[in-house]
């Protein structure tokens, strides 16, 4: 028989009846025979963070890369052009992204990297996507020393504390690949930000070719969680504000060292108080790690199970995150640290952008949706820890007043603050924290809708989109723009979102097209429009069973066999 199920575990409630036949006779043989009959099966939502045996490792291994051979051609792989796989990172219900670096005659590609999805079992090949969109044909002899690279790169700091020594590339985002220095310089900008900028110089001209800035601002909340249990380490008279459960992740002053203390009583209210910042930054650090694991099935920030340090105190109505750790500032009455819920999640939501395929670099569309990608992440914080001192909303900054002027920006509707609700072509050259309307616009609405009800506000629609939009809750719509993430490829644009998200849709939800149609039309309702969308074709997982012997019969206190067999026959 077949019986249509999603995936998840299969119980199966009754796969024979035992019919009883009597003779009627005094003192006959009573047999119970065993039949096929009715199966019923029962769906229990399997867990978000389920990753893979080593068994489905290696296949997915192996199939990724026959999908590597097999796409060469759309891959624009050259003869000088190799894959190494760098990481085989774990996504919801533990589907499998692998991603391969790309080098050129030895050197590293830029742009280059190919990330291949599978399903859990590592069978089936979910998609293959690279940033690069050209083959590459460069010479490898640089006509400028690594020298002049870093003088050129230190230049565009007037504040400069470090430079790392440049690095031989292929720059390869472009349509016209370029051999480049790669050169970081960290220092200041002329308003006194910090700056962490990655570099590239033209190796053949000395032309700058791109830079990014790596330190990412954010903007939170209140500051005040309440009384709430954080995890520390230590034993009695010494402990320290550092988690051992999520290896990397404390909290202590500028200097980074953890804080410590004689009794594991941390904090005590004062929106001025550093060590009472601590208690609120990690207790939204470890709720975010929570909430990663138990709804989007990710291992830690960083994917590989890891998380990243947190330093408070720093003297700034600011706090960002740089690459290697998360730090926060205080508001500009000065009267609160900014470290509530949604600006700790926010800025460890750009270590999860970061420390997915493709990383962080990119122009001012690539920052919006950095930023956008911290806002997300913060209101799926709020959701996860719904806590009652701090509930969850699509607002950010409502209640710290971050520069006395409310909320900084409304995911539901960006335009109250004068940021875009809708995609157009000025948002490559939108101020970042403003170009994160479009995609923040799209997350609400595919979470809630644009008429939710329930004391949720409404949200708008942008001219040419549906009339309305139904939400898929905001654990969906999490997972869905986790999956997106995981295709990420530089450089990372509005329109390849929403086909990644798309194919997020499809291979999270196989069983309808409910999500897939819903993520397509909250795209649509912020003017970001498709040319090449994946098509979804509802495939409901089903199986087959079978049952040998058939029949059986058994004597009063004997006992018959049957093997039950099952087969999937699609999904």
């Amino acid at each position: 028989m077949n019986s249509t199920f999603k995936s998840g575990t299969i119980a199966v409630l009754a796969a024979a009846a035992l019919t009883a036949s009597m003779t009627g006779a005094a003192g006959a043989t009573s047999k119970a025979h065993l039949s096929t009959a009715a199966t019923t099966v029962a769906r229990t939502e399997p867990p978000a963070f389920a990753p893979a045996d080593p068994k489905s490792r290696d296949r997915a291994k192996v199939n990724a890369d026959a999908a590597l051979a097999a796409g060469a051609e759309r891959l624009h792989k050259g003869s000088g052009d190799a894959f190494t796989l760098s990481s085989n990172v774990a996504g919801t219900y533990g589907l499998q992204y692998l991603t391969y670096e790309r080098t050129y005659k030895g050197l590293p590609v830029y742009g280059g990297e190919v990330v291949v999805g599978t399903d859990r079992a590592g069978q089936v090949i979910q998609q293959v996507v690279t940033g690069q969109t050209a083959k590459i044909k460069v010479g490898t002899e640089p006509s400028v020393t690594g020298r002049q690279a870093a003088a050129t790169a230190r230049a565009l700091l007037p504040q400069v504390d470090e430079v790392t020594t440049a690095k031989l590339v292929v720059h390869a985002t472009s349509a016209t690949p370029k051999l480049a220095w790669r050169v970081q310089v960290a220092g200041r900008t002329a308003t006194g930000r910090p700056s962490v900028l990655d570099v590239f110089v033209d190796a053949r001209s000395g032309s700058l070719i791109d830079k990014f800035d790596k330190v990412h601002e954010g903007t939170g909340r209140g500051f005040y969680n309440g009384t709430v249990t954080i995890d520390t380490s230590g034993s009695a008279g010494s402990y320290r504000m550092v988690d051992t459960t999520r290896p990397g992740l404390q909290c202590g002053g500028q200097n980074g060292s953890a804080y410590t203390k004689s009794s594991d009583s941390w904090g005590n209210g004062s929106g001025t108080d550093l060590e009472t910042a601590c208690v609120d930054a990690l207790y939204a650090a470890q709720m975010e790690w929570n909430m990663l694991r138990d709804w989007l099935g990710r291992n830690g920030h960083s994917g590989t199970g890891r998380s990243f340090p947190i330093r408070v105190g720093l003297n700034d109505v600011n706090a960002f995150w740089n690459g290697s750790y998360t730090t926060f500032g205080h508001n500009q009455a000065g009267n609160q640290q900014a470290t509530p819920m949604d600006v700790v999640g926010h800025e460890f939501g750009h270590s999860v952008f970061t420390n997915t395929p493709g990383g962080d670099n990119g122009n001012n569309e690539v920052g919006g949706l950095n930023e956008s990608t911290g806002d997300i992440f913060g209101a799926l914080t709020e959701a996860y820890a719904n806590n009652p001192n701090d509930p969850p909303d699509y607002q950010v900054g409502e209640e710290v007043n971050l520069v006395g002027n409310g909320p900084i920006r409304y995911m539901y509707n960006p335009s109250q603050v004068g940021d875009p609700n809708c995609y157009s072509t000025a948002i490559p050259t939108t101020e970042v924290h403003a170009a994160a309307g479009p995609q923040n616009h799209w997350f609400y609405l595919l979470a809630e809708g644009n008429n939710p009800g329930g004391g949720k506000p409404s949200s708008p629609i942008c001219q040419g989109g549906p009339s309305s939009v139904t939400g898929v809750g905001i654990q969906k719509a999490g997972k869905i723009f986790m999956g997106t993430l995981q295709a990420k490829t530089q450089p990372w644009t509005h329109a390849k979102a929403r086909v990644a998200s798309l194919n997020a849709a499809k291979a999270l939800f196989p069983n309808s097209c409910v999500e897939f149609n819903t993520v397509k039309s909250a795209w649509d309702a912020v003017s970001v429009r498709g040319t090449s969308d994946p098509t979804c074709v509802a495939n409901p997982d089903t199986f087959s069973l079978q049952v040998s012997p058939g029949s059986g019969a058994a004597d009063p206190g004997g006992s018959a066999a049957t093997t039950l067999s099952t087969v999937t026959t699609g999904g």
